[in-house]
């Protein structure tokens, strides 16, 4: 069980005036002006950093962005966030990126120290970094109390329990460009799923073992063999029956699952949109992770806008698992009809896959919430 907040208040005999170190995932995207395009994972925070403040905590905040290479790069400096959380907690301290130190994504127990140093507790609730063992993440709980952040308190009752007991039937809805990012969550899925529905790029591999030609889409030959096995062991997994294409001369064209050698696949086709949406209308639960197609483009957005529609008008328990699926379901503007939307899109996989995190098991086995306190 993780350690709450309330934990490390009665740890720290109250947290007026105590300086608390917060680790949050604050690595939005940002456009071409510098501007942020998307503040999604900054309000994410702010429960935590209310619950906090409220308490009379001093909030110093700490997060990545982007990947500079662990040296200072004006085009991943946090300040356009520092700016934006400063409009939501004013008075919140915010360092600028973690990953200007080399020391953070190699887990450098000298930058843990620094980062904790005059601080009486630590609060993690970046749960989108937690299946990372990096510095700000596993480090500090050897050394302060420690405990889970609302956020990441919430990710991770929400995905352990469509291990434990989905309420049936379970419907997970997997998409995305490789395959192989996805063989092992659905090796653990079908433990628990009752249906596997597969769509994205990740599709055509699986086509591809049984045998249909599928012309220039994304293909893993060196995973065929894998998802062959997968097919063959009477796994309910369901592959598309119809493809959205694209021909020569950018031509958009409706094919079956037998495409032509200059066709390449991008969608998966109207087809099996309602398909898939039959069987989420009938689930219980029903887990999204990754796109049935290329969404940015209009022409090849219909199957993800579909699956999602679908999703919003179910009475099913809906989670959403994070990254471009999250992306998807703000962009057509039903991320609010979702019970819940993960920040953390290989964080959600990884802990469907493995049943923990180096994030959730540093706070487990941290001083915690029965560590010694720290002046100053």
């Amino acid at each position: 069980m993780l350690p709450t907040l309330e934990s490390l208040s009665a740890a720290l005999g109250g947290l007026a005036g105590r300086r608390v170190l917060l680790r949050a995932d604050f690595n939005v995207p940002l456009g071409d002006d510098g501007r942020i395009a998307d503040d999604f994972r900054i309000k994410a925070a702010l429960p935590t950093i209310g619950w906090l403040v409220a308490q009379g905590a001093e909030v110093v905040a700490c997060s990545h962005l982007g990947r500079p290479e662990g040296k200072p790069d004006s085009r991943y400096s946090l300040a356009p966030v520092r700016a934006r959380l400063g409009e939501f907690a004013p008075g919140v301290e915010l360092l600028e990126n973690l990953r200007f130190d080399a020391g953070e994504t190699g887990n450098d127990d000298r930058l843990a120290q620094r980062l904790v140093d005059g601080c009486h507790g630590y609060v993690n609730d970046a749960f989108g970094a937690s299946h990372r063992s990096h510095a700000s993440i596993v480090g500090p709980p050897r050394y302060v109390p420690s405990a889970a952040g609302r956020l990441l308190a919430k990710e991770a009752e929400v995905l352990l329990g469509l291990r434990a007991k989905p309420k049936r039937p379970f419907v997970a809805v997997l998409g995305g460009a490789k395959v192989s990012d996805k063989l092992g969550v659905i090796d653990a899925l079908l433990k628990t799923a009752d249906e596997v529905l597969v769509g994205g790029g990740m599709c055509f591999t699986f086509l591809a073992a049984l045998g249909h030609p599928v012309g220039g889409s994304l293909l893993q030959g060196d995973q065929i063999e894998a998802c062959g096995r997968l097919l063959q062991s009477g796994a309910p997994i369901r592959l598309p029956s119809d493809i959205t294409a694209l021909a020569p001369g950018e031509r958009v064209v409706q094919a079956g699952v037998e495409l032509h050698p200059d066709w390449r696949g991008l969608d998966i086709g109207p087809g099996t949109a309602a398909e898939f949406g039959d069987l989420i209308a009938t689930a219980g639960t029903v887990l999204w992770n990754g796109p049935m197609g290329l969404f940015e483009d209009p022409r090849f957005a219909a199957g993800t806008k579909a699956v999602a529609q679908a999703l919003a008008a179910s009475r099913a328990f809906t989670v959403v698992g994070g990254g471009d699926s999250a992306a998807a379901v703000r962009q057509f503007g039903l991320d609010r009809e979702m019970d819940h939307v993960s920040t953390g899109g290989g964080a959600s996989l990884e802990l469907i896959e493995q049943g923990d995190l180096p994030g959730l098991r540093a706070l487990r086995e941290s001083a915690g919430t029965g560590g010694e306190d720290r002046d100053g």
